[in-house]
């Protein structure tokens, strides 16, 4: 797919992208480093952090730094906006990007389950987004935060409850602070994707299917999955100086899947007992592996 925009448009720009290390938010960081962007990146796992960073500034030079921070920690995350002000400057934009998600049965959650969840989406985001808006206010500096949601936002995700809460609070965030925050130049925008199959998210919400897409066609009147270049391009539309009075709007990326058919996993409760142990098994072997990497 052809690029949209200019070469340097993002020149100027600062951008932090959480669990930018691998899947999405790789994708975007990616394409506001082409775009001219200083980019940042953090997440858990320092060394997968640091191999995107060389990975991408190897193929297009440019600045890629990584901070390991746990988002779910409010100092920590405080700790670590302090640090990136400190290395040149106000950030112009963040993307809250970090997620965690899996699917189950909301009768066989356990509050630890439901935290884990919560803890990444709704805190997370939240404190990722006050730790900036704080310093942009203080400083006088305009800034952009998108965060990247789903469509269940807006009409409920079965087996898929902590995401789909957290993930809506992130969505009312998103429209009562670009109302608060319009009069300081800060805009907050959203990003409701449909399938991209990535390796992570396909573990925990597809357990023992292939990322090609074949099943997640179901249900989208376009026939497919989306295209990585889709997303990036509405990212870095939402990122650039060319829409400044685009604010508190959460924008679908799906081939009208959501319209069509809900775009939820409603279709989960077929499954039987067995089924659901099997992609229980899947889900939590994919959790150990990256358990592993973290220790690494």
């Amino acid at each position: 797919m052809p690029t949209m925009f200019r070469d340097g448009l993002l020149k100027g720009k600062r951008i932090l992208v959480s669990g930018g290390g691998t899947g999405l938010g790789r994708e975007m960081a990616e394409d506001y480093l082409r775009l001219g962007a200083e980019v940042y990146i953090c997440g858990r796992r320092k060394n997968v952090l640091d191999d995107t960073a060389k990975e991408l500034m190897a193929k297009h030079g440019g600045s890629v730094k990584t901070h390991s921070v746990d988002i779910r920690v409010a100092a920590a995350v405080d700790d670590m906006i302090s640090a990136i002000w400190a290395d040149g400057g106000p950030l112009t934009g963040l993307v809250n990007n970090a997620a965690g998600n899996f699917i189950s049965p909301t009768k066989d959650l356990t509050p630890k389950g439901f935290d884990a969840i919560a803890g990444i989406v709704f805190h997370g985001s939240f404190y990722m987004t006050h730790a900036c808006g704080r310093r942009w206010i203080e400083d006088g500096v305009k800034g952009s935060v998108i965060s990247i949601l789903t469509t269940w936002v807006w009409n409920g995700g079965p087996f898929t409850v902590p995401s789909a809460m957290s993930k809506a609070g992130v969505n009312i965030m998103t429209k009562s602070l670009a109302a608060e925050w319009g009069p300081y130049g800060i805009r907050l925008n959203a990003i409701a994707p449909g399938p991209f199959p990535t390796k992570g998210a396909w573990e925990r919400l597809s357990p023992g299917q292939s990322t090609d897409g074949d099943t997640s066609r179901d249900g989208i009147p376009m026939g497919r999955v989306g295209e990585m270049d889709e997303l990036k391009n509405l990212a870095t539309f939402l990122m650039s100086d060319g829409c400044d009075y685009l604010t508190g709007q959460c924008i679908a990326i799906d081939g009208a899947g959501f319209n069509a058919s809900g775009g939820n996993f409603s279709r989960l409760s077929k499954l039987s007992e067995e089924e659901w142990d099997n992609m229980r098994e899947m889900i939590r072997s994919a959790n150990d592996k990256d358990k592993a990497q973290r220790s690494v």
